[in-house]
């Protein structure tokens, strides 16, 4: 037996009918091809990895999650912090390319795969292979257990009816039924390390697999890292403390609508604020004379990148001798300041660019939470 999946109310469907609407229009805007949208698509991948990532402690700035994207060395982040960043890039990208593949099939031997992809950079954590023995969860905070995962020698059996259950039709919302794998993968907690970060990429794999539009832009984890506290809570509301499948679902359920939600509003206000920048960094590269090479460049250091001349001269095709003219002038411009020396040297955004962004979302709309109430519970709930 795993946690069935709680009928949704009437708070949730009008919830519900908000988010399809919300993704409706990302999906009409996307039909016209933009020459920011793979920039903009890098960006979102590169916030959900590092999202998932910190909620389990394994911190970095969201351009060195955008090098793993790219093949590229990290700025910052150390060897152990990188390669579980990488590790989480391959299966994230497992995840998408299998989104519309119509010979797909979900079943045990993709959840322990994805897996594998994942830690396969550190064999002592067992990638691709259930725990043997108990395992526990730690709050380091009470220096509590804060939950305890069913027998091992239930694993097996209850991760295939996980899958047994998620790859067949079903009438549940994709966004339900996402939210669902996630809960029990979670609380089966099959393996010896890195089950929340697969739970949330089977997630986005269940989402993707139901037909919910562009499914880079689909994941959760960017805001599910920016609220790591009132996730813990909620699952510490829904599992209490041991593997309690008859237990209640409702308030999971309802977390994740409102992460949706959120997140497709934030989705929302950087395509506007995406097709701003880049009206305005057009105008600026016409006044100046820039060679259209330069403008991802600049897109990424408005973001606050870090920008590096290896990663332009992959991303550009040019030769580096090229490439440290073009960024040699963009310094002159004040459009990027450059920051150390020799190997370690790299460029920001300089004044003009940051007084672009700061103009960009001076305005920015407020962002709306459709369970208003669920804030202060959760703050309610001792950690």
């Amino acid at each position: 037996m795993i946690y069935s999946t709680p009928a949704p109310d009437l708070e949730d469907e009008t919830v519900l009918q908000e988010i399809h609407d919300l993704r409706r229009h990302l999906a009409d805007y996307l039909r016209t091809p933009r020459r920011w949208e793979g920039a903009l698509r890098r960006s979102m991948l590169a916030r959900a990895v590092r999202g998932s990532n910190s909620i389990e402690g394994y911190r970095v700035e969201v351009d060195d999650a955008a090098a793993a994207l790219d093949d590229a060395e990290p700025l910052s982040a150390d060897q152990v912090t990188f390669a579980e960043i990488r590790g989480y890039r391959q299966a994230l990208g497992y995840v998408l390319a299998m989104a519309g593949d119509p010979h797909f099939s979900l079943d045990a031997s993709v959840i322990r795969s994805m897996h594998f992809m994942m830690l396969s950079h550190d064999l002592s954590k067992s990638p691709g292979q259930y725990r043997t023995g108990a395992i526990y969860v730690h709050d380091d905070t009470t220096e509590r257990t804060a939950y305890e995962g069913p027998d091992p020698d239930l694993v097996p059996g209850l991760v295939q009816e996980l899958v047994a259950g998620l790859d067949g039709p079903s009438q549940a919302d994709p966004l339900i039924r996402a939210a669902m794998a996630h809960l029990n993968l979670v609380m089966i907690h099959p393996f010896r390390d890195g089950n929340g970060r697969m739970a949330r990429a089977l997630q986005t794999l269940v989402a993707s697999r139901g037909g919910i539009s562009e499914p880079a832009f689909s994941s959760i984890e960017e805001w599910l890292g920016h609220n790591t506290d009132d996730y813990y809570r909620v699952l510490t509301l829904t599992g209490c403390g041991t593997w309690q499948p008859e237990g209640d679902a409702a308030l999971w359920l309802k977390f994740n609508l409102r992460a949706h939600h959120i997140q497709a509003q934030t989705l929302n206000r950087r395509l506007t604020e995406a097709n701003d920048t880049w009206r305005v960094l057009d105008e600026l590269s016409e006044a100046h004379g820039l060679p259209e090479r330069m403008s991802g460049e600049l897109y990424d250091a408005t973001l606050g990148f870090r920008i590096r001349r290896a990663s332009y001269v992959k991303r550009a095709e040019i030769e580096e001798r090229t490439a440290s003219r073009d960024l040699a002038r963009l310094v002159d411009l004040d459009l990027l300041r450059a920051v150390g020396q020799t190997k370690g040297r790299h460029y920001v955004a300089g004044p003009a660019l940051t007084n672009i962004r700061a103009e960009v979302v001076r305005c920015r709309p407020q962002i709306t939470d459709p369970y208003p109430w669920m804030p202060p519970r959760l703050r309610a709930v001792p950690q």
